[in-house]
C-alpha cells in the first residue's frame, strides 16, 4: 500500500536527542551519566514529568516538582547534587536542542512530493518568564506551514505511547495506519504504533532513517556524496528526473494559515496585508505583476529566523484598493501607504525589502523616511540618484531597448485588455525562469524589447503555453484568483507615473541613503541588470551586496534558498550591530 503520510517525533528525530543532552549534563556536573534520565523515568507514567507531558502540570510547576525528585534521588543514590545543577536550566536545555537539518530537509521534500506530514510530540505547557521564552526555539511558530498536523501531548491529555494518540494522528491526516510511517527515537513509543499497522522507523541516526524513508516512500530525501555539484546534479536528474540533491525548496506559506488584515490610509485606500511571527519587523514589497503571494517562500524562513514578517498587497494589487486615477500611483503615494501600515501597527522602524517596483518604493522610503527605516533591501532594483538633466520617460522614447514594454503600457486600457483576456496564459508567460526548462517554441523571438513592434505583450505566445517551473498548479490558480478581483488597471498605473516620479525626485538631489542597505542582483535579469547597480556605493554608503548567478528576474521564487540565506544573514548582522551600538551607549 502506498505511503501517504509521515509522522515525526521532535526531540531525538527533528532535533538532537534530549537523552544525549541529559547524559552530557549529568557528566558535566560530576553525576553518573544516567542520573538525570533515570530520575525523569522513575515512576512513569504517573510521575511529574509524564503528568507535565499530558498538560496536568505547566513547565514552571514541573521545575518545582523535579527539584524535589532530583534531591530525593540523589539521597537514595548516595550522590551529592551540586549547587551548580539547575533544574530550570536543564528543562530549558531540553527545549533548545539543535535541529537535525537533514531531517527538516526530508520533511520539506516529502511535503513537496505530496505526502501529508505531522508532528507527534510529547510536549509541555510553556509558562516560564518571557526572557527565557526568547531563547526557546522558534520551530513551532512555522510548524503549521511545514506540517499538516501538529499534535502536542500537553494539548490533548494523551502522550506517547498511548494507543489513542496514534489513532488520532492518522484520523486527523485522513489516512489509514498502513498508509503511514512514524519515526521516533524510542522503541517504547513505536510499539503501539506498530500494533495499529503503522510502518515505524527507529531513529538511530539521520543516514539510516533517510534510507528507510526512501525505501518506504520511493522518494530520495537523503544527501549524496559527490565530486562536484555539476556532475552530481546531472546524475540525480538522470536517475530520478527530480533534483533532490540540493536542499529542499523552502516551504511556501499557505494563504489559509496566515493572518489577513487591512488598514485604511488617510486618502481612503484600503491595504490588505498578511503577517506572521514575532521580533524585528520586516516589510516585504512585491513588484509587477505580483502580489504578497510572491514572497510565499520567504515568510516561513524569516519567521523561523526570529522576525515579524508583514507583506502587503500594494496599492492596486490583490485585495487592496485599486483607484482608477493614474496620479494615485506616484512613488510619493505608494511610499506613504507603507508608512501608514507601520503607523497602524505601532511600529517605529522596520527593514523594507522590495523586488521590482517594490524595490523603487523601498529606496524612496529610505530616502524620504530615514527615521522609519531600520534597513533597506533592493531585490534586482538598483537605486538611481535623481538627475535633473535627464527625463527618464523622454529618454525611454528616444532609446526604448528593453524598456519598450513600458511604452506599450502607457496607453490606458490597451495592455489591460490584453493581459486580462486569459489570466492563466498571462501568468504562464510572465513567471518563467531563464533556463531550458521554461523554454517554449518561438520564445527566442519574443521579448520585452519588441512588444510594440509585435503589437502586444502576448502576441506570438502560443495559447497552449506550458506551466512554468516556478509555479505549481496551486500557485497559478491563486494568482489568477487575485487578478480576477483586482484586474490590471492599478498595477499598470504604476508605469504611467515615470515622469511624475522623476519631477518629485528632484527634491532629493544630492541626498544619500545612510541606512544599512543590501543590493541583490540576479545574473540573468535582462531588464534590471546587475550592471545597473554598478555606481550605487557613493549614494548608499552602507551598502552590502548579494549576487545570484544563473538567476532571472523572479529572484525570490527562482533562487529562494540562496536568497533567504543571504537576506537572513544580512538581517542578523545589522540587528546584531544595532544591539552592540545601543549597549555601548548605556
Amino acid at each position: 500500500m502506498a505511503i501517504k503520510a509521515a509522522i515525526f517525533d521532535v526531540g531525538g528525530v527533528l532535533f538532537k536527542s534530549p537523552i544525549n543532552f541529559l547524559t552530557q549534563l549529568a557528566e558535566k556536573h560530576g553525576l553518573p551519566p544516567t542520573f538525570a534520565v533515570n530520575v525523569l523515568r522513575k515512576g512513569a507514567p504517573d510521575n511529574a514529568f509524564c503528568r507535565a507531558e499530558k498538560g496536568d502540570l505547566s513547565l514552571s510547576q514541573l521545575v518545582t516538582e523535579l527539584q524535589n525528585d532530583f534531591e530525593l534521588s540523589a539521597q537514595e543514590s548516595n550522590v551529592e547534587l551540586p549547587q551548580t545543577f539547575s533544574i530550570k536550566e536543564m528543562v530549558l536545555g531540553l527545549l533548545k536542542q539543535q535541529p537535525h537539518r537533514e531531517m527538516i530537509n526530508a520533511v520539506i521534500n516529502l511535503k513537496n512530493h505530496g505526502l501529508k506530514t505531522c508532528i507527534l510530540t510529547n510536549n509541555f505547557i510553556y509558562d516560564l518568564p518571557s526572557e527565557a521564552e526568547e531563547d526557546n526555539p522558534n520551530f513551532f511558530v512555522i510548524s503549521g506551514l511545514m506540517f499538516d498536523e501538529v499534535i502536542e501531548s500537553c494539548r490533548i491529555g494523551l502522550r506517547k505511547p498511548d494507543l489513542e494518540i496514534y489513532s488520532m494522528a492518522c484520523k486527523r491526516l485522513g489516512v489509514s495506519p498502513q498508509e503511514t510511517i512514524f519515526i521516533d527515537d524510542l522503541k517504547g513509543n513505536l510499539k503501539n504504533a506498530q500494533k495499529l499497522g503503522i510502518n515505524t522507523i527507529l531513529f538511530k541516526d539521520s543516514k539510516s532513517a533517510l534510507a528507510k524513508i526512501q525505501e518506504l516512500t520511493g522518494i530520495d530525501v537523503s544527501t549524496i556524496l559527490f565530486k562536484d555539484s555539476k556532475s552530481a546534479l546531472a546524475k540525480i536528474q538522470e536517475l530520478t528526473g527530480i533534483d533532490v540533491f540540493q536542499p529542499a525548496v523552502p516551504i511556501s506559506a499557505d494563504p489559509d494559515k496566515l493572518t489577513h488584515s487591512y488598514v485604511t490610509t488617510t486618502d481612503g485606500v484600503k491595504l490588505h496585508y498578511v503577517e506572521m511571527g514575532e521580533g524585528p519587523a520586516v516589510i516585504l514589497c512585491h513588484g509587477f505583476p505580483e502580489s504578497w503571494y510572491s514572497w510565499r517562500k520567504q515568510i516561513p524562513a524569516l519567521v523561523l529566523a526570529g522576525y515579524r514578517v508583514i507583506v502587503p498587497d500594494q496599492r492596486g494589487f490583490g485585495l487592496s484598493s485599486a483607484p482608477q486615477d493614474i496620479k494615485g500611483y506616484t512613488q510619493e503615494c505608494l511610499s506613504a501607504d507603507l508608512i501608514a501600515l507601520l503607523d497602524s501597527l505601532s511600529i517605529r522602524r522596520a527593514v523594507f525589502v522590495g523586488h521590482d517596483w517594490g524595490g523603487a518604493v523601498v529606496w524612496k522610503i529610505a530616502l524620504r523616511y530615514p527615521e522609519r527605516t531600520r534597513g533597506v533591501v533592493g531585490v534586482n532594483t538598483a537605486y538611481f540618484p535623481p538627475n535633473p538633466k535627464s527625463n527618464p520617460l523622454q529618454r525611454m522614447y528616444q532609446k526604448p531597448g528593453v524598456f519598450d514594454y513600458q511604452l506599450y503600457f502607457q496607453t490606458p486600457g490597451v495592455a489591460e485588455a490584453e493581459l486580462e483576456k486569459d489570466l492563466e496564459k498571462t501568468f504562464k508567460f510572465f513567471f518563467r525562469a531563464p533556463g531550458k526548462q521554461d523554454h517554449y517554441p518561438g520564445s527566442e523571438k519574443i521579448g520585452v524589447h519588441n512588444v510594440r513592434e509585435r503589437g502586444g505583450m502576448l502576441v506570438g505566445v502560443p495559447d497552449n503555453l506550458p506551466r512554468p517551473s516556478l509555479l505549481t498548479e496551486k500557485d497559478l490558480a491563486y494568482y489568477v484568483k487575485q487578478y480576477k478581483t483586482s484586474g490590471f488597471r492599478g498595477p499598470l498605473n504604476w508605469y504611467r507615473n515615470v515622469e511624475e516620479n522623476w519631477k518629485d525626485s528632484l527634491k532629493d538631489v544630492g541626498r544619500k541613503i545612510h541606512a544599512p542597505a543590501l543590493m541583490v542582483t540576479a545574473e540573468k535579469d535582462r531588464v534590471l541588470t546587475p550592471a545597473s547597480s554598478k555606481y550605487m556605493e557613493p549614494w548608499v554608503p552602507n551598502l552590502s551586496r548579494l549576487h545570484l548567478e544563473n538567476c532571472g528576474h523572479w529572484t525570490q521564487m527562482e533562487r529562494a534558498r540562496e536568497f533567504n540565506e543571504g537576506l537572513i544573514k544580512w538581517l542578523n548582522d545589522i540587528h546584531k550591530k544595532a544591539k552592540i551600538h545601543v549597549e555601548s551607549r548605556l
